[in-house]
């Protein structure tokens, strides 16, 4: 049971030492994870849509 106690003391202790990002950083993030995101969608959409014209040209 100390071990336990022991742990979540030192995870305590240890999250005061992390440096939080601003909530404009966490924001611009997100909008870069998005817009990514959208970006590789729509070019592997493009990419199976192509090669699915391609096979069916072929057949």
């Amino acid at each position: 049971m100390k071990k336990l106690f022991r742990y979540f003391k030192e995870s305590s202790q240890e999250l005061k030492k992390v440096v939080w990002p601003s909530r404009e950083a966490v924001i611009s993030s997100t909008k870069v994870v998005l817009v990514s995101t959208a970006i590789v969608a729509i070019f592997l959409g493009l990419v199976d849509f192509l090669l699915l014209k391609g096979v069916l040209f072929i057949l």
